[in-house]
């Protein structure tokens, strides 16, 4: 979709550089404009959604704890099951 903004700039564009009309040269600059900084910011947006990580992976603060408390008993299991040092 931003291409197409872009596209739809390049034309406003091009109205506005063939036209005789100052009202119209000057609303096909406006459009221009607003088109060229909507593609740019849909690039932008896309190229942000893309490099974000995906929200499903994250762990939430209960699996957090829950994942803790199975380390804590997996180590706390190890060190009895050791011998002593001498």
């Amino acid at each position: 979709m931003p291409w197409v903004y872009l596209l739809l700039a390049i034309a406003a564009f091009g109205l506005a550089l063939k036209t005789t009309s100052p009202g119209l040269m000057a609303v096909g600059l406006l459009a221009a404009l607003g088109l060229l900084i909507a593609g740019v910011m849909g690039l932008l947006a896309r190229r942000l959604d893309n490099s974000s990580r995906d929200v499903s992976s994250m762990v939430d603060p209960a699996e957090l704890r829950r994942l803790r408390e199975q380390a804590e008993a997996r180590k706390l299991a190890a060190s009895q099951s050791e011998p002593p040092a001498r």
